[in-house]
């Protein structure tokens, strides 16, 4: 076999120059045989023709795979679309292209020689490489296999796509149709309302109607307002947070403790915790000084837990919000520890009374006009809000929105109807009341200066006011403590 690699590339002279040609052949002058393969169908052909042979131009055709077949007849074992083994293309090959090669190879004058090793190297190399592209070729063959299967399958998704978007525009179909019957009974229901519209004269009389009523409103408020005032002509506000007084430490880190400011009885009220159902009654703020066992507590066990700090005893009842409800307020007997009476509180529950006590939602108080109920609202920019209630039957007698925030805020107390909101930071500082609001509308929070508690740096969870000794009882973490507070009238502050 005659080859050129790695030299000029030049092919050899008995090779004819035609524009048909197979994709290999091969060729050996001194066995006088030829080798042409021809790539059909992604099978690899390959013909070899003797010299012999040449005078009816006849070929024997191989597969790869080593069978043979005479004349290019079909290859067994390919696939039903692959019945045809040899194209047009290749029988024209075979047609002009062999003779051809043959006539080259038998012209007189070539030198025929016995087979050298270079040949039978050269037939292993070209072996090894047709191995190599029928690999290459049956992995095609397999990709194609793929992508026709993924076609396939994409196919299918899309057909049941289709499928859906029917379903889909057939319910739209049929909402459109639903919305507009519904649009010409709005329509028709417009027109009848227009028939039945008042004439002007009527709108007028309706008008000055809602506007007598709104009057009627106005003056209700302020002659409760005038009688809760001369009711109990109180009219001292708070001029300052004087001396404190740290009477001991005991129970939890939060909790209330007080005194009932309408009995003028010197029993003390201990309830330590956010959430629990047992009260300690002491004889005095002696003996829960003292802690002895000759002064031992009387425990009051309540019929449900309490929520929070914001607890009061008022004419010997203990008011407190019931735990695991947004806004229930229970009343019990403390004689007996049975529950007198509940209300729901409307509004309240929904945000922390104060920010800094999270766990207090509710917040009683007790001043000298009586009993009172401190709650955020939402609906109110979180803003507090003041309810007064009748402490005999827990009926609401009438509520304040205050422009006093819940945020930032740690407790408040209540002096002559004036609410003081108390103000700290959330790592614990001075206390100071920044904000107060006046039901009586007598003193302004921007006319007022801002009042310091004593220069402690503390945390209250609860805040209470005793209006006949005229003290604040605070609780600090877990620290009782006592502040003594003055007061002047509201016209000479």
């Amino acid at each position: 076999m005659q080859v050129d690699l790695d030299q000029k590339l030049i092919f050899p002279s008995e090779i004819i120059t035609t524009n048909l040609r197979p994709d290999l052949i091969l060729w050996s002058t001194s066995q006088e045989s030829l080798y042409v393969m021809v790539l059909c169908h992604g099978k690899l052909q390959i013909a070899i023709s003797a010299p012999d042979e040449a005078a009816d131009t006849g070929s024997t055709t191989f597969t790869t795979s080593g069978r043979s077949t005479r004349r290019h007849t079909a290859v067994p074992g390919t696939a039903a679309s692959h019945t045809s083994v040899v194209s047009e293309r290749s029988r024209m090959l075979f047609g002009l292209v062999v003779p051809i090669l043959l006539l080259s190879l038998t012209r007189p004058g070539l030198v025929r020689g016995q087979s050298s090793p270079q040949d039978a190297f050269m037939i292993q190399y070209f072996e090894r490489r047709l191995t190599q592209l029928e690999e290459r070729l049956h992995q095609c063959e397999q990709s194609a296999a793929t992508m026709t299967q993924r076609f396939y399958d994409l196919t299918s998704d899309f057909r049941s796509q289709l499928s859906t978007l029917n379903v889909v525009r057939s319910e739209v179909r049929t909402q459109m149709e639903s919305m507009s019957s519904r649009v010409d009974r709005v329509e028709g229901e417009l027109e009848y309302l227009e028939n039945k519209i008042p004439a002007p004269q009527n709108i007028e009389i309706e008008e000055a109607l809602l506007e007598q009523q709104v009057l009627d409103a106005e003056l209700e408020q302020l002659q409760k307002k005038a009688k809760l005032k001369l009711h109990n002509d109180c009219s001292n506000a708070l001029s300052a947070v004087k001396s404190l007084k740290i009477v001991k430490k005991e129970g939890d880190t939060h909790g209330s403790w007080f005194r009932d400011p309408s009995s003028g009885s010197s029993k003390l009220y201990f309830l330590s915790g956010l959430r629990n159902d047992t009260l300690l009654e002491y004889t005095s703020v002696k003996s829960f000084t003292e802690g002895s066992s000759k002064h031992s507590p009387k425990e009051v066990k309540l019929p449900s837990y309490w929520q929070g700090t914001g607890h009061m005893v008022y004419k010997g009842f203990l008011f407190y919000h019931k735990a695991d409800t947004p806004n229930q307020i229970v009343k019990v007997r403390l004689l007996n520890g049975t529950q007198a009476d509940t209300m729901l509180l409307s509004g309240a529950g929904r945000l922390p009374a104060y920010s800094l006590n999270p766990n207090t939602y509710i917040d009683l108080a007790v001043d000298e006009l009586g009993l009172w109920v401190i709650h955020a609202d939402p609906d109110y920019a979180g803003n507090l809000v003041i309810t007064k209630l009748d402490p005999d039957t827990l009926a609401v007698e009438h509520t304040w929105d205050t422009l006093c925030r819940s945020r930032g805020a740690e407790g408040a107390f209540l002096i002559c109807g004036t609410l003081y909101v108390v103000y700290n930071t959330r790592y614990g500082g001075r206390s100071s009341v920044q904000c107060l609001y006046d039901i009586h509308d007598t003193i302004h929070s921007e006319e007022s200066p801002v009042l310091f508690f004593p220069k402690r740096y503390t945390s209250h969870s609860s805040l209470h006011y005793h209006s006949q000794d005229k003290q604040l009882y605070a609780w600090d973490d877990g620290y009782q403590t006592i502040y003594k507070v003055e007061t002047h009238r509201k016209d000479q502050i």
